[in-house]
């Protein structure tokens, strides 16, 4: 794949991706990885990647879009918040180990907005009805042409070491214990 450019990569996948593909390679340049499926982007702008995929999804909030670029930041969204994110928009994916939160919409401008509205979510600025509200109001602004400040940039920091890697609950003695269990009910 090296050897290989974005554009002759994208040129066999279908409109919706190839489009949305080629938006993040005008911005950002030629790709770090690249795969017949994916091309990675690694620490553009504010972002810890991006992943445009050759799959895209159906997506009908705000409005019938297809999702194939994915916006990743280091975030550490805390557990109780997490429904609440997957109740605003389920593009938006909360991976708490590795301490990272993306948005999957169509192009940088949409995942901004997923983005800075899931931040107003987690820190109580905007409750989940008052942020698909107001993703809806930026959205058709922007169509519009009007000023869309959520969807320029992020308005807040990304979080660096974010990860969250949980609470031990068994101790080495009872991994122990259960190994020995295993080993006599196989033998």
């Amino acid at each position: 794949m090296a050897d290989r450019t974005a554009a002759e990569i994208i040129s066999s996948w279908p409109e919706e991706s190839r489009e949305a593909a080629k938006l993040v390679v005008e911005k950002y340049g030629e790709p770090q990885e690249a795969t017949e499926s994916y091309l990675i982007w690694l620490g553009p702008g504010p972002w810890k990647r991006m992943v445009a995929s050759k799959d895209f999804d159906e997506h009908r909030f705000p409005a019938p879009h297809n999702d194939s670029v994915e916006s990743v930041l280091e975030y550490r969204v805390p557990p109780e918040k997490v429904s609440e994110l997957a109740r605003f928009d389920g593009s938006v994916v909360v991976d708490r180990t590795q301490g990272e939160v993306s948005a999957r919409c169509h192009d940088e401008e949409a995942n901004n907005l997923a983005l800075n509205l899931m931040h107003d979510i987690v820190t109580g600025a905007r409750t989940v009805e008052e942020a698909r509200a107001y993703y809806a109001e930026e959205f058709a602004g922007y169509r519009r042409g009007d000023p869309t400040p959520y969807m320029d940039k992020l308005q807040f920091d990304p979080v660096p070491d974010a990860a969250d890697p949980d609470e031990r609950v068994l101790s080495d003695e009872e991994l122990e214990q259960a190994q020995q269990e295993g080993e006599q009910k196989k033998g």
